[in-house]
């Protein structure tokens, strides 16, 4: 697409030979242009690349595993300054335009890795009108990511200093050097088009002489990306719903669009001062505006790429472990990760990916009651669908078609007839193998259902979901009528179903206790340990599981006529069913995770969740005895847990590792080491990032808060940004182009972050709580501030003391580790591999 200035159109034979050119000569996903000259400067895939302002091949700049950002050439075109990560964190590097070696210009250690919609520290903006220094902006000072300044750094090396603005993003000086314009706030990253709150970016002018500010652009939208060339002030605001190119008169004070397009951004803009011209991003590819002529055309670049991110690889995937079950007998243990199935051995034999999808997400996976199967969910065909497949492997079956929605938690019932499942409508699904009939068993309106269990003959299916009260409520559903009961007493918060492997009990979890914590600085509670384990007698004739305990005399039983055969299946008597509860001796607390064994109860004991630290205690697996009416701790410290079909078994998660356990009070030294190191997947990149793609934008269609996606047509804006796919050549490409997508729909906190990045190590580097600066008279260094609760007449004494840090305001900083420091030397540099 072409943006149309509004002085004139693209001249027809431009445009002619334009079209002529072949699809495949336009390379996308080109980012952050800058110019000089005949040279235009961006980066695509994680490098730098330059390429001529008429278009054609790209010429590579760097090559490096880490990221490197925003180039920007200096004055005179010789050199460009850019962000990089190699070193580990992100710094400023210059390396000649021509391409050679770069040079490491700042060394104070950048915060970060930052989420996406932060950015990234150290990000390179332009040059100082000499040459002489490059312009930076940097979090150093701040106790808080989104409030930066702005920084200079000599192109030679040595200390940064700071401009004197006390708050900013984007700037640029004008071009007699007097004067920046400026936004002090920076939301460059946030993807939230059309935002028109509080912190939308506004443009002042700082006057460096009187060092005085005043606002020159203010609109509710954004106002961002200035340009100063001549007596105007371009830059880029989305006040017409799109980000648009605006000129700001600094004389006269008047604005006017230079930009109209309607569907795409005008993105990350940057000007020549010596031609007049700007380059910018516009659906992926690089324009060119010549200011002076009113006009803008496309440039047309090829990438000689090598791919290299987009190669093929078989890679580890237990880092992206998603859920575990176990076999029925727990032989052998289920994964679920990087989007494969995979079963693996306790002990000892061969790990099986069974589903080998690089390009689908197979999820949920459980294993069959007789161990024949495994049924799982997987996007394959689009829609997520329920499968099985062979637990020895072999194709996948599909069972179910037409999906709409997200599902979750495929459960087999005992006899292995039939799967339950529930989608994000909050609905309760029922599969059934005779007759391939998928049965709706129930609905929540509030929320989704995840932890529905069978009875134990499959005669019925339980589950929790909250009422209109707000309280979750446990509900059986019967298959033989398709009724559903409610079996819990509505004032109470119930959860977690689990039923009683002999039929007699269902037992679940609730909110009935209130022992509040008292707030030290108000007097206010917080109610934690609330929960107690509960159980249902299903019939009125079953025996109360916890009688009273007495002491009696030993009568001889009379004898009993023979009891009547129990009925085949299940039987649960719906008839005052509610009122026939009676609490498990267990004391209340942060329960969770309910499972029933035959004679055992297992549950987790959680600490109470804090507010920006750990709790008090990590959580422990318990296991309660019907018969000695104890509990025993089986893992103290532990993240999840998967009981085998016949209950004799645990697969615990403790930290990154899997261990089995024999299910018994005892069974804590029965624990076997279970392997992840066999997860491998063979991972197609491309095929991976079309998937996520995908997924994100389902769920965005499944999830958004609003029916009516706030108005607009997602699917047509899914359509517009799957075209960029093919030209995804970097994990970041990809998290950039679903950014964007999730950003038409003008909603705040959604944000994209995570994925495949080889960044290196990053290198600790020292912070003495000093600053200090450049004294020009004596070309030394002096403290000029200390930190750390000592007044500024007291001398600092910190652990680095044995690196030359010992010292009072005023001082001289003469060396750092014996290192004598130079006027071009910044110390930060002395101090990495310090910390």
């Amino acid at each position: 697409m072409t943006v149309r200035p509004l002085a004139r159109c693209i001249l027809p034979a431009v445009a002619l030979l334009l079209a002529s050119l072949p699809a495949s000569a336009q390379t996308k996903l080109l980012r952050f242009p800058a110019i000089s000259g005949d040279r235009i400067a961006f980066s695509y895939g994680s490098d730098i690349w330059t390429a001529p302002a008429t278009g054609g091949q790209a010429t590579r700049i760097t090559a490096h595993p880490g990221v490197e950002l925003f180039p920007r050439f200096s004055p005179d075109g010789k050199w460009i300054a850019f962000t990089g990560q190699y070193d580990g964190d992100e710094q400023v590097y210059v390396v000649p335009a021509t391409g050679g070696e770069p040079k490491q210009l700042t060394w104070y250690p950048a915060a970060g890795p930052l989420t996406p919609r932060w950015g990234w520290d150290h990000q390179v903006y332009g040059w100082t009108n000499d040459g002489k220094r490059i312009v930076y902006r940097s979090g150093r000072d701040s106790w808080t990511t989104g409030q930066t300044k702005l920084f200079t750094v000599p192109l030679g090396g040595g200390p940064s200093e700071p401009l004197p603005m006390p708050e900013s993003g984007a700037g640029e000086f004008s071009p007699d050097g007097k004067q920046i314009v400026y936004s002090p706030l920076y939301r460059d990253f946030r993807p939230e088009k059309r935002y028109a709150g509080g912190t939308a970016n506004d443009l002042f002018i700082f006057d460096l002489a009187s060092k005085t500010a005043r606002r020159v652009i203010s609109d509710a939208h954004s106002d961002r990306d200035p340009i100063w060339i001549g007596g105007t002030i371009y830059f880029t605001s989305d006040r017409s719903g799109t980000f648009n190119l605006y000129a700001y008169d600094v004389a006269q004070g008047s604005t006017r669009p230079v930009t109209q397009s309607r569907l795409w951004d005008v993105r990350w803009p940057s000007g020549d001062r010596a031609t007049g011209r700007i380059v910018y991003e516009l659906n992926g590819e690089i324009q060119l505006l010549d200011t002076r002529a009113g006009q803008s055309r496309p440039v047309a670049i090829t990438m000689p790429d090598d791919g290299l991110w987009k190669r093929p690889s078989r890679v580890a995937a237990a880092a992206q472990l998603e859920s575990f079950d176990l076999s029925p007998k727990g032989e052998r243990a289920l994964f679920v990760a990087r989007g494969d199935v995979f079963t693996a051995p306790i002990e000892a034999g061969p790990t099986r990916n069974l589903t080998q999808s690089s390009g689908a997400h197979d999820k949920g996976a459980a294993w069959s009651p007789d161990g024949r199967r495994i049924a799982f969910l997987s996007d394959r065909t689009g829609e997520e669908e329920l499968y099985v497949v062979d637990q020895a492997g072999g194709e996948p079956e599909q069972l179910t078609r037409n999906g709409t929605g997200m599902r979750f938690g495929p459960t087999w019932s005992p006899d292995g007839k039939q799967i339950a499942f529930s989608d994000q409508t909050g609905k309760v699904w029922v599969f059934s193998f005779e007759g391939r009939k998928l049965v709706q068993a129930g609905a929540s309106t509030r929320g989704i259902i995840r932890d529905f269990a069978w009875s134990p003959r499959g005669g019925y299916l339980a589950w929790s979901e909250q009422a209109a009260t707000g309280q979750s409520e446990v509900r059986i559903w019967n298959p033989g009528d398709g009724t559903t009961h409610r079996v819990t007493d509505p004032a109470w918060n119930a959860s977690n179903p689990a039923w009683d492997p002999a039929g007699d009990y269902l037992f679940y979890l609730s909110d009935r206790e209130y022992q509040p914590q008292i707030s030290t600085a108000e007097f206010n509670f917080a109610t934690i340990r609330t929960t107690g384990i509960y159980a249902l007698a299903l019939r009125r004739g079953v025996k109360h599981p916890f009688p009273p305990k007495s002491d009696e005399v030993a009568l001889e039983a009379p004898v009993a006529p023979a009891a009547a055969t129990p009925p085949a299946g299940d039987l649960v008597e719906f008839e005052g069913l509610s009122g026939r509860v009676v609490r498990v001796p267990v004391d209340a607390d942060n329960l969770g995770m309910l499972s029933a064994t035959k004679g055992h109860l297992l549950y987790t004991v959680s600490p109470a969740p804090m507010y920006g630290r750990a709790g008090d205690r990590p959580t422990a697996l318990k296991i309660f005895s019907f018969k000695d009416r104890k509990v025993t701790s089986l893992v103290d410290d532990m993240m999840g847990y998967a009981l085998s079909g016949d209950g004799a078994k645990a697969l615990v998660r403790s930290g990154s590792g899997y261990a089995l356990y024999d299910a018994t009070p005892a069974g804590t030294s029965s624990r076997k080491a279970v392997a992840t190191s066999g997860l491998m997947v063979d991972r197609v990149p491309t095929e991976e990032w079309r998937q996520i793609f995908h997924e994100v934008w389902r769920r965005y269609r499944d999830f958004f808060y609003v029916e009516n996606m706030h108005g607009f047509d997602w699917a047509a804006i899914g359509k517009r940004y799957e075209a960029l796919l093919p030209w995804v050549a970097h994990r970041s490409d990809l998290n950039y182009v679903i950014q964007e997508m999730i950003s038409e729909l003008t909603v705040q906190h959604a944000y994209v972050e995570g994925g495949d990045f080889t960044i290196p190590a990053r290198t600790p580097v020292a912070l003495p709580g000093a600053r200090w600066a450049l004294d020009p008279a004596s070309g030394r260094y002096r403290i000029t501030k200390i930190y750390g609760g000592h007044n500024e007449e007291s001398t600092y004494r910190s652990p680095l003391t044995e690196i030359g840090v010992n010292v009072a305001v005023g001082d001289y900083l003469l060396a750092v580790d014996g290192v004598a420091l130079r006027a071009d030397e910044d110390p930060y540099r002395l101090l990495r591999g310090k910390a």
